[in-house]
Protein backbone atom coordinates (compact mmCIF):
# COMPACT_ATOMS: atom_id res chain seq x y z
CA UNK A 1 0.00 0.00 0.00
CA UNK A 2 1.31 3.42 -0.94
CA UNK A 3 1.87 6.11 1.69
CA UNK A 4 -1.22 8.32 1.46
CA UNK A 5 -0.45 11.02 4.04
CA UNK A 6 1.02 13.34 1.41
CA UNK A 7 -2.17 13.41 -0.67
CA UNK A 8 -3.01 16.86 -2.00
CA UNK A 9 -6.77 16.95 -2.52
CA UNK A 10 -8.55 19.11 -5.07
CA UNK A 11 -12.26 19.41 -5.72
CA UNK A 12 -13.45 18.17 -9.08
CA UNK A 13 -14.33 20.89 -11.57
CA UNK A 14 -17.47 18.85 -12.35
CA UNK A 15 -18.70 18.99 -8.76
CA UNK A 16 -21.84 20.99 -8.15
CA UNK A 17 -21.70 24.17 -6.09
CA UNK A 18 -24.90 23.49 -4.15
CA UNK A 19 -23.39 20.98 -1.70
CA UNK A 20 -24.59 18.03 -3.73
CA UNK A 21 -22.48 15.58 -5.71
CA UNK A 22 -18.92 16.61 -4.92
CA UNK A 23 -15.76 14.59 -5.12
CA UNK A 24 -12.12 15.32 -4.42
CA UNK A 25 -9.18 13.81 -6.25
CA UNK A 26 -5.57 13.42 -5.16
CA UNK A 27 -3.32 12.60 -8.10
CA UNK A 28 0.02 13.78 -6.74
CA UNK A 29 1.10 10.41 -5.29
CA UNK A 30 3.28 7.97 -7.20
CA UNK A 31 1.33 5.08 -8.70
CA UNK A 32 -2.13 5.88 -7.27
CA UNK A 33 -5.04 8.26 -7.75
CA UNK A 34 -7.38 8.73 -4.79
CA UNK A 35 -11.03 9.78 -4.88
CA UNK A 36 -13.29 10.67 -1.93
CA UNK A 37 -16.64 12.26 -1.16
CA UNK A 38 -16.29 15.86 0.06
CA UNK A 39 -19.30 15.44 2.36
CA UNK A 40 -17.80 12.36 4.07
CA UNK A 41 -14.03 12.67 3.87
CA UNK A 42 -13.50 10.01 6.54
CA UNK A 43 -16.01 7.63 4.95
CA UNK A 44 -13.58 5.91 2.64
CA UNK A 45 -11.33 6.48 -0.33
CA UNK A 46 -11.35 4.84 -3.74
CA UNK A 47 -7.89 3.99 -5.06
CA UNK A 48 -7.14 3.74 -8.76
CA UNK A 49 -3.99 2.97 -10.70
CA UNK A 50 -2.98 5.73 -13.12
CA UNK A 51 -4.05 3.71 -16.19
CA UNK A 52 -7.44 2.86 -14.69
CA UNK A 53 -7.99 6.51 -13.71
CA UNK A 54 -7.13 7.65 -17.24
CA UNK A 55 -9.66 5.16 -18.64
CA UNK A 56 -12.34 6.36 -16.23
CA UNK A 57 -11.75 10.02 -17.10
CA UNK A 58 -11.78 9.27 -20.84
CA UNK A 59 -15.03 7.33 -20.46
CA UNK A 60 -16.75 10.09 -18.48
CA UNK A 61 -15.61 12.80 -20.90
CA UNK A 62 -17.27 10.84 -23.70
CA UNK A 63 -20.67 10.93 -21.99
Amino acid sequence: MAELTGAQWRKSTRSSSNGGACVEVADNLHGVVLVRDTKDRDGGTLTFGPAQWAQFVAFTKGR
